[in-house]
Formats: C-alpha cells, structure tokens, sequence
C-alpha cells in the first residue's frame, strides 16, 4: 500500500506528543534515537532474547507493552523492540518509529531528508497448509488484514494488491457485516536477503485470536468455513499459508511511510491438523538467530 500524501506539518502538540525527556509519547526513545535497522516482535520479553545476542546494548526502557533495547551487532546498529499484540498497536509503532526518524521534534516539521528503516518482524504463527512443518519458518510475500486500520489513511493499494483482495474476497464470500480488507505486501529486496530458503506465502492478518482466527471454544462463528476456505486463497505461485496478527499492519503503514518491511514466522501450529510444537522455544530461537544472521 502507498499514501496518496504525506502530511508534512506543522504537528499539534496532542498529535506528535513528547514526553519531559524530549522523547515520543509511548516508545520513549527521541529524535534519530532508531537506527535503520529494526527488529520487531510481539513479546517484550524477546526483546531481551535478541539484544543479548548483540556484541553492544546501549540503552534498555519500557513503558507498558513497548520494550526498546539500542544495540550493535559486528557492524551494525539494530533497534528493538516490542510492539505488543495487535495491528492496533502498529499503529503506534509504525507513526511513532517513522516521526522519530523522520519528524523534527523542535520545529514540528517533516524533515527534507527521509530515512527508510529496515524493520523485520520476528513472530510466530499458525500454518493453515498440510505440507507447512511445526517448527518451519514462513516469510510472508503478502498480507490479508481485517483489521481496519489503514482505511484510517489516505491509502490505495496497487494493482497486485487488488487482484489478490479480489480473490480473497471471492473465496471467503467476505461480505458486511465482516469488517473491510486491505492488501500490503513486504519489500522484494529483504525478502530475498532474509527469506530465500524460506516457505514463502500469504499471511492472513487476524483482528483476534479466537474466532477470527476459527477457533471455537463457547463463542460460535459467523465464518465456520473460515480455515478450508483460505486454503484455496492465492496470487500466482503463492499461497496463503498462515496466520498470525501483526503483519498486514506493518506492511501497509510502512508502505505508506516508506520504509522496507518483512515478517518472518516460526510454525508452533499447524491448523491443518491441530497439533501444536512440543518445545515453542526451539523454533523461534532458531529463527532469531537465521535472522540476524542474514541481516548482518
């Protein structure tokens, strides 16, 4: 997705807000304090987890679910963090990473010279797919998301986009009161440095984890076919492989921003058959680990 513009300021003081200590309102990190860089995940205890595995941690701080470590790894600067669960807690990460690069904070202006992060989300996720091992790691060339969120901008979707919203839509039967969908896809250039021996597909980016996500437990659904039908969901040689709830999120407002995005998932499910890994701790370590790897 990409914006059809970019508001370029003055900011209001209730719309960019900065806290005493000249930082951003919920990350808590200031002005240029991002390096370009960035690994997200949902759990702030992974932030840890992965700044340990740097050679130099600068800075550590949290407030509620957003956890934000400064490090080096060999040569390279990395920023991250946490964004909790949820594309409406993107919607903070993503305004809040971009205005700390890209605002700045004294004039309330846009600045003339834009950065583009890198930022590369480390999650975990569900296979809907028979042939998607446990323990797998799964790229997302694509998003579905349900969510809403960026319909709040003045985005459009291209053509790609569009041809793979209007086979979702014609697949699932998605009509209102279902909430609206969008479309975002990741950037080509990390998915081929980060992802290229990885299971490749479409995310299905939920606004929940129980029924959007066809789990039953005293709640019925309005969509008890949701699972068998987003098997048959596809663009080309992909197909729609797992889903999670974070992703589609990220690669719309960050689009819309201009910075390169791409998620990467370890498989602790597989909805196929309802198993679920014996050790979730293994995988995603595993995963960490290729990631930076790869990054550096």
């Amino acid at each position: 997705m990409i914006c059809k513009n970019l508001f370029e300021g003055p900011y209001g003081y209730a719309e960019l807000i900065i806290n005493k200590d000249d930082s951003i309102y919920h990350l808590g990190i200031r002005e240029n304090e991002v390096a370009d860089n960035v690994i997200v995940v949902g759990d702030p205890e992974r932030v840890e987890s992965i700044s340990a595995r740097c050679d130099q941690v600068f800075s550590k701080q949290q407030s509620r679910e957003f956890a934000v470590h400064q490090a080096r790894l060999g040569q390279k600067d990395l920023t991250v963090l946490s964004t909790g669960i949820g594309v409406d807690n993107i919607d903070i990460v993503m305004n809040e990473l971009d205005a700390c690069a890209n605002i700045d904070f004294k004039t309330k202006m846009a600045k003339k010279v834009r950065r583009s992060l890198n930022i590369i989300r480390i999650g975990t996720s569900g296979a809907v797919r028979k042939d998607i091992a446990l323990g797998s790691f799964v790229a997302s060339k694509a998003a579905i998301g349900i969510d809403g969120v960026p319909y709040h901008y003045n985005a459009t979707m291209s053509e790609e986009e569009e041809i793979l919203l209007a086979n979702f839509k014609s697949e699932m039967d998605w009509q209102a009161p279902l909430p609206a969908v969008y479309v975002a896809t990741c950037s080509s250039s990390l998915l081929a440095k980060i992802a290229v021996d990885m299971v490749q597909g479409i995310t299905f980016t939920a606004n929940g984890f129980y029924g959007p996500q066809g789990r039953n437990l005293r709640l019925t659904r309005r969509k008890p076919d949701l699972l068998n039908n987003l098997r048959k969901v596809e663009l080309g040689k992909y197909h729609l492989t797992n889903l999670e709830m974070e992703c589609a999120g990220l690669y719309s407002l960050g689009g819309m921003l201009g910075h390169q995005m791409l998620t990467c998932c370890a498989i602790l499910a597989n909805r196929y058959d309802n198993s679920f890994v014996d050790n979730p701790q293994k995988p995603i370590s595993a995963l960490i680990d290729e990631v930076l790897a790869r990054l550096t």
